[in-house]
């Protein structure tokens, strides 16, 4: 088959949808030497280039389109004209857009698009107004027209049906899965120096990773970290890309008088992550909705404590393996950081079942699962 799959997210984006699409890529690449692999990116010139985003094998080609990435999505999504991703990629059998959109398609091929989440509709208000209303306008027809749908989570597929009333029989749920690197760091080099390239000192710290953007609620957790700043040594590191309205969660940390106790080091590389998660005491994820979260698990997979909020679909990722709180229960975060930090036990035991749950998850196993759909969709087609 010569399956076209959408790779500009993994050559663009260093974490989220970049990171899924590398991830995934390079696990289907390597379970399935057989099929033709047709990528096609949208160029874009103000990103940071990605170090070696896509596999380098005799069955990958990589089809870049001329365009700004911006202009070919007007045309494509605004504008609504037929220029179909084949002009590009030439000739396919299926066409998989693993970011929320799908273009315009030659023929009858089967087409499988990949939803997230949909954050935009249930948390407006931490969104850009313009994100938002093009979401709202291109994701349900994107949705409408695709054979197939992949979700990040059994939350997603729910919200798919409860809000679009998608059929349950067009989505299929496909976990992400762990990278083998996230596994406990336990070379005192190494962990130093990933210390010292992003500025966090000597001191204990607590970790937070994700983009930082208000769905991830940083903000409650920078009040409820206040009351443990007063009584332990530990800094709060709150690792991510700048999202939107980044500026609010800056001037709580003034509003709190946290200056010098919350640090906001930018993003993180993918080779330095497993390092900052195995220095961390506690791993901290008090998200208001996520179409997965994967932090939780590299997290775990690092031997670490993972608290995490119980919304959507954290409490699938997490299971047992992490004390689930409320997202809005700023008393109740407060009081289970100090407990872990003062209870080796418990963090002895959250430690072990971390491990266990990480291991549940694997890209290999999500691969499988793909080349599976993809022969299965054309077949069906």
């Amino acid at each position: 088959m010569k399956i076209g799959i959408d790779v500009t997210a993994a050559i663009t984006q260093g974490g989220g949808i970049g990171r899924y699409t590398r991830e995934l890529i390079f696990a289907l690449t390597a379970v399935d030497p057989h099929n033709d692999y047709h990528f096609f990116a949208a160029k874009n010139p103000t990103a940071s280039p990605v170090p070696n985003p896509i596999p380098q094998t005799d069955n990958v080609h990589l089809h870049t389109a001329p365009v700004d990435e911006r202009w070919l999505y007007r045309l494509w999504y605004r504008l609504r004209l037929p220029l179909p991703v084949q002009w590009f990629t030439g000739k396919l059998d299926l066409f998989h857009s693993p970011d929320f959109v799908l273009p315009p398609v030659y023929g009858r091929i089967p087409t499988l698009l990949t939803v997230h989440d949909l954050s935009f509709v249930h948390y407006p208000e931490v969104f850009p107004e313009q994100l938002v209303a093009y979401l709202n306008r291109v994701v349900p027809w994107s949705v409408g027209r695709a054979t197939h749908i992949l979700a990040d989570s059994q939350a997603t597929k729910d919200d798919l049906t409860a809000v679009w009333q998608v059929p349950p029989e067009k989505v299929t749920v496909l976990y992400s899965g762990v990278h083998a690197r996230f596994q406990p760091v336990t070379d005192e080099q190494k962990l130093t120096a990933v210390r010292r390239q992003y500025q966090l000192g000597d001191t204990p710290y607590i970790l937070a990773v994700g983009t930082v953007q208000p769905r991830k609620n940083y903000q409650m957790l920078i009040r409820a970290f206040q009351p443990i700043a007063q009584t332990h040594p530990h800094h709060l590191i709150i690792t991510g890309g700048k999202g939107w309205l980044m500026e609010e969660m800056m001037a709580e940390v003034g509003r709190q008088g946290m200056d010098g106790r919350v640090h906001f080091p930018g993003f993180v590389a993918d080779e330095d992550l497993p390092a900052l998660y195995s220095g961390a005491a506690l791993f901290v994820f008090p998200s208001l909705y996520e179409g997965f979260g994967l932090p939780l698990l590299e997290a775990m997979g690092c031997g670490v404590p993972v608290v995490t909020s119980n919304a959507s679909s954290l409490p699938e990722v997490a299971g047992n393996a992490a004390i689930q709180l409320s997202p809005h229960d700023q008393a109740d975060w407060t009081q289970t950081m100090h407990h872990l930090l003062t209870d080796p036990a418990e963090r002895t035991r959250l430690v072990a079942a971390g491990f266990r749950q990480a291991r549940r998850f694997t890209w290999e196993q999500s691969a499988r699962q793909l080349q599976q759909l993809y022969e299965q969709l054309t077949v069906d087609n």
